[in-house]
């Protein structure tokens, strides 16, 4: 990910920051709307939840220019993620359902390039999480 692209998500996330608890909200909302099959895997209460989610993307948006630095905490998650019941396949729906959910809040500001960054960044950051997830999966088979 370039410089750039780092400081397009860093603003854009300035942007939406100052309703992060309704993003959270409405993130949350539109994938049980888009992927019911998935609300089994979280908690009755979301509270906590809500609160993992919303410091996890705050860690991607500080490190967009060198998401490397996460690449432990991301296997670890992934790994978690396992046991949660996730699959490789709910990466790409909770991308999507993420980026609508971003491009919702941020109206206008949100463009074609900034979509592309952040698609970018939760790729790179799915990518390790599965990778982190079949490690566990390959010593268990």
């Amino acid at each position: 990910m370039t410089q750039t692209s780092a400081d397009r998500i860093r603003a854009s996330f300035a942007l939406i920051a100052p309703k992060a608890a309704d993003v959270i909200d409405s993130f949350y909302a539109n994938l049980f709307a888009a992927a019911p099959a998935v609300r089994s895997m979280f908690p009755e209460d979301m509270k906590q939840q809500k609160a993992h989610l919303l410091a996890a993307v705050g860690l991607v948006v500080k490190h967009a220019d060198n998401l490397a630095a996460l690449r432990e905490p991301l296997l670890e998650m992934g790994q978690r993620h396992l046991s949660y019941g996730a699959e490789p396949a709910h990466y790409a729906a909770v991308r999507e359902v993420l980026l609508a959910t971003l491009r919702q809040h941020a109206g206008a500001a949100w463009t074609e390039q900034l979509d592309a960054d952040w698609r970018g960044a939760i790729n790179s950051v799915a990518k390790v999480m599965i990778e982190g997830q079949l490690s566990v999966a390959n010593r268990v088979a």
